[in-house]
C-alpha cells in the first residue's frame, strides 16, 4: 500500500506512531510475528476495511 499510495516509511511511522524498523519489516515482508495494533494503524492511515 505505501508503494500505491508513494508515501515513505518515515511518513507513515511519524502518522502511526510505530517504529520505522517495524514499518520496513512489513514492508519488505520480513515480519515474523503478527501483530493486530500496528495492523488496525496502518488500516486507519490507509483508510483500509478488510472484507469490504
Amino acid at each position: 500500500m505505501m508503494g500505491e499510495h508513494k508515501v515513505r516509511i518515515a511518513a507513515v511511522a511519524r502518522a502511526t506512531e510505530l517504529s520505522r524498523t517495524t514499518i520496513t519489516l512489513l514492508y519488505k515482508e520480513t515480519e515474523q510475528k503478527f501483530d493486530p495494533e500496528s495492523d488496525d494503524r496502518l488500516r486507519r492511515l490507509f483508510n483500509f476495511q478488510v472484507g469490504v
